[in-house]
């Protein structure tokens, strides 16, 4: 495998930011890891992190790398900042950079897929959220999605005892309500085509705090009749978890092996 932390400029954020990069490597006498690649371009996983981390943090806590060597899949983890992969209010526009700018550069830098079936997204918790809601708003560029913990049902009210997380809310997402909006997961799972919809997969520990929401957002997918794989079972919200599930997603995802 190649390990690569890419920094580039970007116009539409406006400024030198970066993403972590894992290619694949056919490789034969490697000792403790076989690494696979194949004759045509790789297909690719869009991995996203969470509130608190950066493009660097999946590599750092799990041993992703070494995950994906026999799969001969490629992983992109864009650096976001604490945006909600959502074009701020008051801010810059990461849903844009993700969904339009960034696809485009890792073409333009790495020989991967650019087949919607070789290609994937991920995330946890805020990228949880991400993935799915970018699976959502543009369900003809992926194979399958996955969320790992998401917080999956956001607003920016009700944060009065923790006046710098409203700050956070207010800053990005605005002063008007979110439900009802392109970033309300509930709303988008409702006003979808269930038939266009690639399959989901997601997980959550029944000792998280945010069990509850992703329960609620499993149910409304299911009786949109969309094609959700659900794992909910023990742990919190920590990286013993997100390490073990990383694996079950990878074993999910409709990859030709």
């Amino acid at each position: 495998m190649a390990l690569l932390r890419c920094e580039f400029f970007s116009d539409v954020l406006g400024l030198s930011t970066s993403m972590t990069v894992i290619l694949p490597q056919a490789t034969e006498t490697q000792i403790g890891m076989h690494g696979a690649h194949g004759t045509s371009a790789p297909p690719v996983l869009y991995l996203l992190h969470g509130l608190s981390d950066d493009d660097t943090i999946w590599s750092r806590r799990t041993s992703i790398e070494r995950y994906i060597a026999p799969l001969g899949i490629a992983v992109v983890m864009p650096q976001v900042h604490k945006s909600f992969y959502t074009d701020e209010n008051s801010g810059l526009p990461f849903w844009t950079f993700l969904s339009q700018e960034l696809p485009g550069l890792v073409q333009q830098f790495f020989r991967v897929s650019s087949r919607p079936e070789d290609t994937f997204v991920a995330g946890l918790s805020m990228g949880g959220y991400g993935a799915l809601k970018w699976a959502l708003r543009e369900p003809w560029r992926f194979g399958a999605a996955a969320s790992l913990s998401g917080a999956l049902m956001i607003s920016n009210t009700g944060h009065a005892d923790d006046p710098l997380f409203a700050a956070l809310m207010t800053r990005v997402f605005g002063p008007t309500p979110i439900p009802g909006t392109v970033n309300d997961l509930v709303h988008l799972i409702e006003s979808c085509d269930p038939t266009a919809i690639p399959p989901l997969y997601v997980s959550c520990g029944t000792e998280d705090f945010l069990y509850r929401a992703n329960e609620h957002v499993v149910g409304t997918a299911r009786e949109r009749g969309l094609d959700v794989t659900v794992d909910f079972g023990p742990g919190d919200h920590d990286w013993d978890y997100w390490d073990i599930q990383i694996q079950k997603v990878l074993t999910w995802l409709p990859l030709a092996r």
